[in-house]
């Protein structure tokens, strides 16, 4: 039976999409992706080339990054309803994103949309906060220690809550707000106690404590921080 999955594909390093990604990848009759502001391959369909088959149909569709959410919702309801003729006309249809599929990704929206008409199925994918913990070799959280992890466009009253109760927080996509972040852990006496990792696992890939940061200066999209209080960096 002809069926729609998301997958995971990882931060970034081809590497690091697993295996069952990758073999499903390699099975798929059509493959959307993200279609790239300059036209260019997206940072997804880079990462999953070499698991494209020659005879996958690649469907580049544009999915806005923007805050009105009429527009986002037409540009998700057109690009499902695509999926679900695809599906029903027999083909086996996969839509990449970057980390996992249930973290802050797209294809949450498009499942939304799909319901239940059509088959679907969904492949975990490594998170890239996971991924930092890893290049870094520490534990993420250990025995009781707690993590939380949020957007930084979230309300700031919030994501100084988060940093005031958790252990650990992940702090996702911080170039929207640089500043007032850095301003914060200043404040709080923890700008020692995180990291900024931009491009995780990518050939551009950087690590530098959040205390050397020039919060004045633009940050890449794929920017993490990850706050440990119980660490120095």
């Amino acid at each position: 039976m002809a069926k729609f999955y998301g997958i995971g594909i990882g931060p970034g390093d081809s590497e690091l999409v697993t295996i069952k990604a990758a073999n499903t990848i390699k099975s798929l009759d059509i493959l959307y992706t993200p279609k790239a502001h300059n036209d260019s391959l997206s940072t997804a369909e880079k990462i999953v080339e070499p698991y494209i088959s020659d005879k996958t149909e690649i469907k580049r569709r544009r999915f806005p990054m923007i805050k009105n959410l009429e527009e986002k919702q037409n540009a998700w309801n057109i690009v499902a309803e695509e999926i679900i003729a695809d599906v029903k006309a027999g083909n086996n249809v996969g839509f990449v994103t970057l980390g996992d599929a249930s973290v802050y990704s797209t294809y949450t929206y498009l499942i939304n949309i799909i319901g239940d008409q059509i088959p679907v199925e969904t492949i975990a994918g490594i998170a890239s906060y996971t991924q930092i913990a890893a290049q870094l070799s520490i534990p993420l959280m250990i025995d009781e220690e707690m993590l939380e992890v949020l957007p930084a466009i979230a309300p700031m009253d919030k994501i100084s809550d988060a940093i005031d109760v958790n252990d650990n927080v992940v702090i996702m996509k911080i170039s929207a707000r640089v500043k007032e972040i850095h301003d914060m852990l200043t404040e709080k006496e923890l700008l020692d106690k995180a990291v900024l990792v931009q491009s995780a696992s990518m050939d551009e890939e950087k690590i530098t404590p959040f205390s050397q940061i020039d919060p004045s200066k633009k940050l890449p999209y794929f920017s993490t921080l990850l706050i440990k209080k119980n660490y120095t960096f």
